[in-house]
């Protein structure tokens, strides 16, 4: 409803420091979160390699004498020596090692005999006869140590370390020993174990955790990049603000200076101005009242008188500007005040065809006010508005108790203000007449802040006008 004008905000480099480090943090911390979670998941990987590792390592163990204990021996016994191939011997391996094997997460068990270097046994049939690939890890055994391999069939997504999980196998040899007890000499290596396990699901946990890991360290780098980037643009929102107000502080001190140096000119240059116009104004007055003056003297002398009053109202008017006058305050009726502006108007209202329409009647709206000041202000209000509609119109006068002070609304339906002089209004010497000295709402300004109230414009080109004044019930410095 109010015409103040907008302020708009000065793009200011401040901050930019402190966006480039956060925009530069935020990048650093994604790319170190990938090496991160890859050291992470390895630690993590090499943990599940170990464990399976001792598992296979325990199991081999365990193995080794159980089938040395329960089948080597007995068929050495029995048979003399040790034929896979044979059909009875055969079933005995494998329900010896399926019982070993029962319960652990054991895929296959695979037995290499060294000498003919083929697989004697496998939990796999369709393995049992091939023949041996001299892997490092086979080699090892045979030579009486135990080594692992993980053996995998995915691919490393991008060469980041990050692996898109199919199958995981640990592949374990170990050697086949004789025990002491039984074998000519101490540890003799009598074959190779091979144990198969599937950690497939295990790995899927750990690349499940590894995506979780980057997820969480994106999700908080984000987070403390977004919060930092609200404290920056609040930081930057407070400064420009303030940046506005030192500008606004500044505009207002400038204008001061510059009223106030206006003002001893305008006081200096009326006083000098009246002496003289009072000499021409009674002299023309007296010109015309001689006797022996004639049509055209006196037509040019009543020129002279009205030319003069209006020279003395704008001199008037420079000292009003010039000199504020402190209010004198007492009760009065604003009512009251309003309808006698209208009064003394209603003769120009008339003559240019304004309708006035108002609330005033059958209300007191009682304000302690200087009334005499009040008057010329809302007179200069009056007048502006009159001067705005040259073929008629019409004029609204309302006044509201918004409590605790009294809204007089003064709305007219004339050519109204352009956008680009509403910020200009208010300046001394502005104006849009042929005929005026701008000082006008200047001084109806001066006389409202003197009371302690507000006054605003709303106005758009050929829309009309409307004034909103804001007047307290008590004239506020002075309530104790």
């Amino acid at each position: 409803m109010y015409p103040f004008y907008q302020k708009t905000r000065p793009k200011g480099r401040q901050f930019q420091l402190v966006k480039f480090f956060a925009y530069t943090s935020l990048i650093v911390l994604i790319i170190f979160s990938f090496p991160l979670s890859m050291l992470i998941s390895q630690k993590a990987k090499d943990a599940l390699m170990k464990s399976h590792e001792n598992y296979a390592l325990l199991l081999g163990k365990n193995l080794n004498h159980q089938v040395f204990q329960n089948f080597v021996i007995p068929v050495i016994r029995r048979y003399g020596q040790i034929k896979l191939r044979d059909k009875k011997q055969s079933q005995w391996t494998d329900r010896i090692v399926r019982n070993t094997i029962y319960s652990f997460n054991i895929e296959t068990v695979n037995i290499y005999d060294i000498g003919k270097g083929v697989i004697a046994y496998s939990t796999d049939p369709r393995l049992i006869g091939r023949k041996v690939i001299k892997s490092m890890g086979y080699e090892k055994a045979v030579n009486g140590e135990y080594s692992s391999r993980l053996i995998s069939e995915s691919d490393d997504i991008w060469g980041l370390g990050i692996e898109e999980t199919s199958k995981k196998k640990l592949r374990t040899f170990l050697p086949f020993k004789g025990e002491l007890a039984y074998s000519r000499r101490k540890g003799d290596v009598l074959g190779v174990f091979e144990l198969i396990q599937d950690l497939t699901k295990e790995y899927e946990s750990i690349v499940r955790f590894q995506y979780i890991i980057i997820g969480l360290s994106i999700f908080i780098m984000g987070l403390i990049f977004f919060a930092l980037l609200l404290i920056v643009h609040k930081a930057e929102r407070i400064l420009a603000e303030r940046t506005l107000e030192q500008q606004e502080l500044e505009r207002q001190l400038n204008q001061a200076e510059r009223l106030a140096a206006l003002g001893q000119m305008c006081a200096g240059v009326s006083h000098e101005i009246r002496n003289p116009l009072g000499i021409i104004s009674s002299t023309a007055e007296l010109l015309s009242s001689m006797p022996n003056s004639n049509d055209s003297q006196k037509m040019l002398s009543g020129v002279i008188i009205e030319e003069s009053s209006r020279l003395n109202n704008i001199v008037t008017e420079f000292l009003d500007f010039a000199h504020p006058q402190k209010p004198k305050l007492e009760d009065c009726n604003l009512g009251e005040i309003l309808k006698k502006n209208l009064t003394f108007l209603s003769p120009e209202l008339d003559k240019k065809g304004i309708s006035v329409k108002d609330n005033l009647n059958g209300h007191n709206f009682i304000i302690k006010a200087d009334s005499h000041l009040l008057y010329r202000g809302f007179l200069n209000i009056f007048i502006n508005a009159i001067q705005s509609m040259q073929n008629g119109g019409q004029i609204d006068v309302a006044v509201l108790d918004r409590k605790p002070f009294y809204e007089i609304i003064i709305l007219d339906t004339g050519y109204g203000i352009k956008k680009e002089n509403l910020d200009k209004i208010y300046n001394p010497f502005f104006s849009t007449k042929d005929k005026g000295s701008g000082l006008g709402l200047s001084i109806v300004k001066n006389i409202v802040e003197a009371h302690m109230g507000t006054i605003s414009i709303k106005s758009k080109d050929n829309s009309g006008t409307t004034i909103i004044i804001r007047l307290p019930y008590v004239y506020k410095t002075s309530a104790k």
